[in-house]
């Protein structure tokens, strides 16, 4: 009987410095830091399936790709390699795998541990967390500080309205988060609902063997098309080393989206022109641009889709695929009947709908006996919850790639644990006491699956340390340069308890 199986059988906890939740890129990035800023701290790193890289071992549709530049998506301390900037799934993964592998972080990971209860003492100044095994049993772990890195959706389910009729469909019907390799669309006539960036990956993907492809949406997106491969990044890395290659391209790459995204928001209406003008140069006479590829928003208020080497367009250009622009009224049995009358056949159904997102994990979290909901709290920072101690999650930009801030929260994180261990700190709480600090949604989008979970996530404030202002140069500065200690943060030694339990 191993040690770890000695504990399940007693009931007897584990303790770690730190504990992180989550072996996705946040999780292995997380582990990178703590080893380099913080080689006193022992941490553990808990997955709840039986491998690792998250969101890229988790999805196996066709084409599964980013739609960030992989500089950006990648981790500021190793440099990206290969010459696609826009790289596919299983790159994505071996990557995130190979340094868990050469950082010995994967030794770190116990896996098949689904953290299911985080509870915080204050007379102790530790969490102790429960884990669920498959067999049903529940593993404890206590640590000082817990770190949540296990994304922002649910990956049971993925979002999946429910369609009149779907019972009558004589066809198959898949969402993309549930793809197996048993689904056959060779020759068959495809119907791909939504127009994210997931339909977007799967039309031109499934294109290319099936007899013809539907991207069935209720209203359009803005697409943008961008070269797969980064010119100027593939000549530095020929001619310089590839850190010094990689960290330029890093940031050529982060300014320039900083760039497009502050023109979308002071010129919303010129910028909306020039991406429809992309769209039109691309594509041609060959589809209604005004019907198919305007949204009626403006650019940014919802994440724009990016389509490498305008692979979709090209796509549409050859005729192997197709947009219908309407609202389904019905399932039938030979496909789906349109609002307009209209009826397309299909022998498989993508329902390409969205994600359900939850926040931090959708843990139940008590501190001092008393339950916290997430949604009354407000974000620090936009990592930790006001009035919960010794807590921080990885939340990534929605304007940007989503590694660029996990990396800084890690940082972060550090930096304070080194704080407390320097003045004797047991315990670090964010206190909202400004009155003055209005709340505000914690994500500004208009799309449907953020809509739909806003209320789960804590508010941001008004104004800093509680407000995201989604800028990689803004939050360099205070995540990384700006005092730990800023009145804000209170720190304690010995523990005292948390103002949520009064």
């Amino acid at each position: 009987m191993t040690v770890q199986d000695l504990r399940m059988t007693t009931g007897m906890s584990e303790h770690v410095d730190v504990l992180v939740v989550g072996a996705g890129l946040s999780g292995i990035g997380a582990g990178y830091h703590l080893q380099r800023d913080c080689p006193q701290k022992s941490y553990t790193i808990l997955e709840g399936r039986d491998c690792s890289g998250g969101t890229w071992d988790l999805f196996r549709y066709p084409g599964i790709r980013s739609d960030s530049d992989m500089y950006t998506l990648g981790y500021s301390f190793r440099p990206w390699r290969e010459a696609k900037a826009i790289a596919d799934g299983p790159s994505i993964l071996k990557y995130v795998r190979d340094a868990a592998r050469d950082y010995g972080i994967d030794q770190k990971i116990r896996f098949n541990h689904r953290v299911k209860r985080a509870s915080w003492s204050s007379s102790e100044a530790l969490w102790t967390v429960e884990a669920e095994r498959p067999s049903g049993e529940v593993a404890r772990f206590t640590c000082n500080f817990l770190f949540m890195c296990s994304g922002y959706y649910n990956y049971e389910a993925g979002y999946t309205p429910q369609f009149p009729g779907a019972e009558r469909f004589q066809g198959r019907v898949v969402h993309p988060q549930k793809w197996t390799d048993d689904i056959d669309y060779a020759g068959k006539r495809v119907v791909v609902i939504g127009s994210g960036a997931t339909a977007v990956t799967l039309v031109p993907e499934l294109a290319k063997s099936a007899a013809h492809v539907t991207m069935l949406q209720r209203s359009p997106t803005y697409i943008v098309a961008r070269p797969a491969e980064d010119a100027i990044a593939n000549w530095l890395r020929r001619h310089f080393p590839a850190k010094f290659a990689y960290a330029v391209t890093r940031w050529k790459n982060v300014l320039l989206g900083m760039l497009f995204y502050n023109l979308c928001r002071r010129s919303p209406e010129k910028m909306k022109q020039r991406i429809l003008q992309g769209v039109k140069d691309e594509i041609g006479s060959t589809c209604d641009v005004d019907r198919h590829f305007t949204p009626s928003y403006n650019p940014w208020d919802q994440r724009l889709c990016l389509v490498p080497n305008g692979d979709l367009f090209q796509t549409l250009k050859q005729g192997k695929a197709s947009v219908a622009t309407d609202h389904i009224e019905t399932f039938t049995e030979r496909g789906i009947k349109l609002r307009s009358g209209a009826e397309l056949e299909a022998d498989l159904i993508v329902t390409a709908t969205g994600l359900n997102l939850q926040a931090l994990g959708d843990l139940q979290f008590v501190v001092d006996g008393k339950t916290i909901d997430p949604a009354r709290a407000m974000s620090y920072k936009g990592m930790m919850l006001s009035d919960v101690p010794n807590l921080a999650s990885a939340f990534g930009y929605t304007n940007a790639s989503w590694t660029l801030k996990c990396d800084l929260t890690c940082e972060y994180v550090c930096r304070l644990l080194n704080h407390m261990d320097e003045h004797g700190y047991k315990q670090c709480t964010p206190r909202n006491e400004d009155p003055s600090v209005d709340a505000t949604p914690f994500i500004d989008f208009t799309s449907g699956y953020v809509q739909r979970a806003i209320d789960k996530f804590p508010m941001q404030g008004s104004k800093a340390p509680w407000r995201l202002y989604q800028n990689y140069a803004l939050d360099l500065m205070n995540l990384r340069y700006a005092a730990v200690d800023d009145g804000v943060m209170r720190f304690t030694a010995p523990a005292v308890s948390s103002p949520a339990a009064r």
